[in-house]
């Protein structure tokens, strides 16, 4: 399958990923139209080539349309105000409030962020990505400020740039046919950044919580700058599955994401490669790849009157799953497991309200790697009504096709027939949409 590594020897930011992402070959135009679907204004994109230590590639940055300190931005004489500014001279969060026409700056909680991208017209994957990645950052920000990730106010990735950034940096990903992402060992410089709450030490907070969180391991070098950006750490801890040297890739392209500064070290580019992984198991299928959390207790003590509320408590509180299963615990007492499934995000909070509202003591937890079929939701028209159906895709194949239960059931009741029956009858309609789909044979 299609494979994307990062080399991050000068480390990542959205930026930077971005004018990769563009260097590989995405155009220009259909990100603009993506983003277009955030219903965001008073921006503009700014994309031209340049070169760093010798290295020529794009450069990507997002101008506020009431900002004109970026009339000239190839002369990188501004040090940078923030630490979403890797480069130097990039975002200047300190004067984007008010420049964007959706949302003003006093409201960029994640809450908002969250429900302003789910009711955007982006594409769904694009939606649960850039919430995925904004999740990542508001946990961080959540454990640093003693806050529920809910109620944490963004500040630099809160600005309208870095809010293009993380959502186009998806619409990126999704315009390249949404590769395997894979990345060289992170490492970030040393020194002192200004972000919003003071100087702090690199690599910053926020950089370190989102890593740690996913579990990836983070390397200092000599570079006396900020390299990883807490925008940059979330997209790495959001989209790549292994981090570790070059191993069987076949580059069918190269492209650079150019940074605003010269580095002292080490040219100041992110290195974006695309082609085919050889050899490798997953390498054959075009499956799509996730982290999540299993959050799992024991419990000898409860009833399953007190259980079924826990259960639609963790999932209305955003678990992807829960379920119970019996167990024979010690001193042969019958017993039962309490599994939660929990976005990495979503892991503290989840944890928090199981030891609340059961009788446990422990929670394990413990981080898993997921296959999943690429889903796309169709439309299907029965003699009952139209019903929503999930379709899951492998290796060009649909595999799966699965009408929501609770639509066919609301048109079963009206219809005074069968729940099975309206059921079957999405299936089948999605079977034949997909035959009208397919190209005819000459």
């Amino acid at each position: 399958m299609k494979t994307l590594y990062l080399d991050l020897v000068s480390g990542i930011s959205g930026d930077m990923f971005l004018g990769a992402m563009l260097d590989l070959g995405v155009n220009r135009h259909e990100l603009e139209s993506a983003l277009r679907g955030l219903g965001v204004t008073g921006y503009h994109l700014h994309v031209g080539r340049e070169s760093r230590s010798g290295i020529v590639g794009t450069r990507f940055d997002v101008h506020l349309e009431t900002d004109h300190s970026h009339d000239h931005p190839e002369t990188d004489s501004a040090p940078a105000p923030a630490h979403e500014g890797h480069g130097g001279g990039h975002h200047s969060h300190e004067h984007a409030h008010g420049a964007e026409g959706h949302h003003h700056a006093e409201h960029r909680d994640f809450a908002t962020i969250r429900q302003w991208i789910a009711g955007s017209a982006l594409a769904d994957w694009v939606k649960e990505k850039a919430i995925g990645v904004f999740a990542r950052i508001a946990a961080a920000e959540g454990k640093i400020h003693g806050q529920p990730p809910e109620a944490v106010h963004f500040h630099e990735v809160g600005a309208v740039d870095s809010i293009v950034d993380i959502v186009g940096a998806c619409a990126a990903l999704d315009l390249l046919g949404r590769p395997r992402v894979l990345a060289s060992p992170v490492v970030d410089g040393s020194g002192w950044v200004r972000c919003a709450h003071g100087r702090f030490p690199v690599p910053t907070p926020a950089t370190l919580e989102i890593l740690g969180a996913r579990g990836v391991a983070v390397s200092q070098c000599d570079e006396p700058n900020e390299l990883v950006t807490p925008t940059g750490a979330a997209l790495l801890a959001e989209f790549v599955e292994d981090f570790g040297p070059l191993r069987g890739l076949r580059p069918e392209r190269i492209g650079y994401g150019i940074g605003g500064r010269e580095n002292r070290t080490r040219p100041n580019v992110l290195r974006a490669i695309l082609g085919v992984a050889e050899g490798a198991g997953d390498s054959a299928h075009d499956w799509e790849t996730d982290t999540v959390i299993v959050l799992e207790t024991n419990l000898d003590d409860s009833t399953p009157e007190l259980l079924a509320p826990v259960l639609e408590q963790v999932m209305a509180a955003g678990a992807l799953d829960a379920a119970c299963a019996p167990v024979l615990m010690k001193k042969g007492r019958p017993g039962v497991l309490l599994s939660v499934l929990a976005r990495v995000a979503d892991a503290d909070s989840l944890t928090a309200l199981l030891l609340r509202h059961t009788s446990a003591f422990g929670v394990r937890r413990s981080a898993c790697e997921r296959r999943k079929l690429r889903r796309e939701l169709w439309s299907v028209s029965t003699p009952f009504g139209t019903v929503a159906v999930k379709v899951g895709w492998l290796d060009g194949e649909i595999v799966q096709a699965m009408p929501e239960f609770e639509n066919c059931r609301r048109l079963a009741d009206a219809e005074g027939v069968a729940v099975r029956t309206v059921y079957a009858a999405a299936q089948a309609g999605a079977w034949r949409l997909l035959q009208d789909r397919r190209p005819q044979k000459p």
